[in-house]
């Protein structure tokens, strides 16, 4: 039977039912606790994670030498193809200039030549008038009558030196130059005088000389045509009769 301590018997006995005691953490401990557990896997996983690229040969450190170093080679580089710019450009400015003054020493060569000829063709012209000739010659005379084509169309240029005649040196020759140009135009045969009529130049055409005067001087045409022979007639002041003339054939 079952006495009245039974109970106490059963209840803190040896038969009594096992008791577990459990310490009650407070919930800020809890998430501080993760906190910490949390971060020790994230350093954990970086060492890993870091361990793991130095192992395979990839350091990022090295990586960031490499990169600085290429681009300070970049840097010099573009200082390098700066300064070879520089020297191309200067080299090309000094062809420039050579070739320039290159341009104008021919021009020049080609001017001197061109005057050299002229004083070569009026010695001639001088050592044909001392000839016995030209000495016992009565009439005005017309000597190297030349007539060439300007750069600009149309424009023409003409040279010639005249001299008077021995008989007549002692008094000076008053007088004017007249060019006839024989020309076609627009499949026409036409005539012009120069100076014209209303020719402002007209006073380039006047002489007035004692022994000899070498005239030059251009006129103009119309560029499309086709000058084929040009006469200088020389008048003497009060007469309409040409002392001299001369023609040329172009």
């Amino acid at each position: 039977m079952r006495g009245p301590f039974w109970k106490l018997r059963h209840r803190f006995g040896i038969s009594a039912p096992r008791v577990e005691i459990h310490s009650q953490i407070p919930w800020y401990w809890r998430w501080a606790g993760i906190a910490v557990l949390l971060a020790i896997s994230a350093i954990s996983a970086a060492w890993i994670y870091d361990a793991g690229r130095r192992f395979a040969g990839f350091d990022e450190g090295e990586v960031k030498e490499e990169l600085m170093r290429v681009s300070s080679e970049l840097d010099a580089a573009r200082a390098e193809l700066e300064r070879l710019r520089a020297i191309a450009n200067a080299a090309d400015s000094r062809v420039s200039i050579e070739r320039t003054a290159q341009q104008k020493l021919a021009q020049q060569i080609r001017v001197l030549e061109q005057e050299n000829a002229r004083v070569r063709e009026e010695l001639a012209t001088f050592e044909s008038m001392l000839s016995s000739e030209a000495r016992s010659g009565q009439a005005l005379t017309v000597y190297r009558f030349k007539v060439e084509p300007e750069v600009l169309p149309g424009e023409y240029r003409y040279r010639l030196l005249l001299v008077t005649p021995s008989a007549r040196r002692e008094r000076e020759f008053n007088g004017r130059l007249e060019l006839v140009v024989s020309l076609q135009d627009a499949g026409r045969n036409v005539m012009m005088s120069f100076p014209e009529a209303a020719d402002s130049g007209a006073a380039a055409f006047r002489l007035a000389f004692k022994y000899f005067r070498r005239v030059e001087g251009t006129f103009r045409v119309s560029p499309k045509a086709k000058v084929e022979s040009v006469q200088v007639r020389v008048y003497e002041t009060g007469s309409n009769q040409p002392r001299a003339t001369h023609t040329v054939a172009l």
